[in-house]
């Protein structure tokens, strides 16, 4: 958790669900009405509101071949694992979005250990923008994260890679 941290735009994640209620999103382009959010976004990149995260860039996993979706997810504890699993320098964050543009379930996530879309993990071809930081998060513990990081090195040594088409 980084604690004390100020942002002219950040705050919790209530406060996002604040902000997309106030801009009464327009959910109906996109695949999941019925999810209506909040969406965040887990990335090391620094951005401000009004940025747009898009795809084409390297994936943060496996080959960092180059990303034709962006990732977005609805659950806080997703968008902790995208900041803490990252690639790149500085510490991780966490941004409340909107997308811009249709939805659709991540296959990556979706239907595999359960049923349906219990993390609530979505990609876009089209971009997201960033509405507030949100700073009142805490990390997984080292325990946690050196479990998950032992377990995506083994799905990588046995050549499963994310979906990206």
């Amino acid at each position: 958790m980084r604690a004390g941290l100020q942002h002219p735009a950040g705050g919790s994640g209530e406060e996002c669900l604040r902000i997309v209620q106030t801009r009464q999103m327009d959910l109906t382009n996109t695949a999941h009405r019925q999810d209506a959010g909040p969406f965040y976004h887990g990335t090391k990149a620094d951005l401000k509101p009004g940025d747009l995260l898009e795809p084409g860039y390297s994936s943060n996993y496996g080959e960092r071949t180059k990303a034709n979706f962006i990732y977005l997810t609805a659950t806080m504890d997703a968008a902790i694992w995208g900041a803490e699993l990252a690639m790149g320098e500085g510490h991780g964050r966490i941004y409340c979005v909107e997308p811009t543009g249709p939805i659709e379930d991540d296959p990556n996530l979706t239907d595999k250990k359960f049923p349906g879309n219990p993390t609530r993990s979505y990609r876009t071809r089209r971009p997201l923008r960033v509405l507030s930081e949100v700073l009142d998060w805490e990390g997984h513990s080292p325990h946690v994260r050196r479990a998950m990081l032992e377990h995506l090195e083994k799905l990588k040594r046995l050549g499963i890679e994310a979906i990206n088409d």
